[in-house]
């Protein structure tokens, strides 16, 4: 199947490095970040997930579980993990799946035959709490994924899912926002009383909403 924007995750039950594990009872009500690996013990990727298990605090405190996926299987992850500690300074501290079957990659559509007919492709997916597919990075081989962004992302989707507001380009917590422009001048008031910036009628930008 081809995921697309809004999709929802199809459910799936595979082991991991902590157990079997049902991916929607694992998901529960919680926001998502799920990224892909071709395979066991590549550099790259040793960063990414050494970078992940020491930004667990700021998923944490967002409402969002981490997951990795890598087409080897347990006992391959579990002694990746070793490395991993060893060299970034931090154990894991999230499930990896074990997509040895490819099952998992399949379903989500991580091989991508151009790139290998056999392996994953360095996807990120972000899930929302209604198992809908939110936002998809994919990244070559030679280029680390850049965690900050992907937390920055989140920021703007939780953001905007409570508030008719969208946010610029490079926009940072904290920072001016947008009202959507389905929202007129009238309605606008009622939700951001104390004004905005209107630079053109279609761009009214305004503090971010509390």
């Amino acid at each position: 199947m081809s995921l697309k924007l809004s999709d929802t995750i199809p459910d799936f039950t595979q082991k991991s490095t902590q157990g079997p594990l049902n991916f929607h009872e694992w998901a529960g009500d919680s926001w998502v970040v799920l990224f892909s690996h071709p395979k066991d013990f590549t550099p790259v990727c040793t960063t990414e997930l050494g970078t992940v298990a020491r930004l667990k605090p700021e998923f944490d405190k967002r409402g969002v579980k981490a997951i990795g996926l890598s087409v080897d299987p347990v006992d391959s992850h579990h002694k990746w993990a070793l490395d991993i500690e060893e060299t970034q300074g931090t154990a894991l501290n999230f499930p990896l799946i074990a997509d040895d079957d490819r099952k998992v990659s399949t379903l989500l559509d991580l091989i991508h035959p151009n790139a290998s007919d056999t392996t994953t492709v360095r996807t990120v997916l972000v899930i929302d709490p209604a198992k809908k597919l939110r936002l998809t990075l994919t990244y070559p081989a030679s280029t680390g994924r850049n965690f900050a962004e992907i937390l920055r992302t989140i920021d703007s989707l939780q953001l905007t899912d409570g508030h008719k507001v969208a946010t610029p380009a490079d926009w940072q917590q904290g920072e001016d926002v947008i009202i959507v422009p389905s929202l007129d001048d009238e309605a606008a008031a009622l939700l951001f009383p104390n004004g905005w910036n209107t630079k053109k009628p279609y761009l009214r930008t305004v503090a971010q909403p509390a």
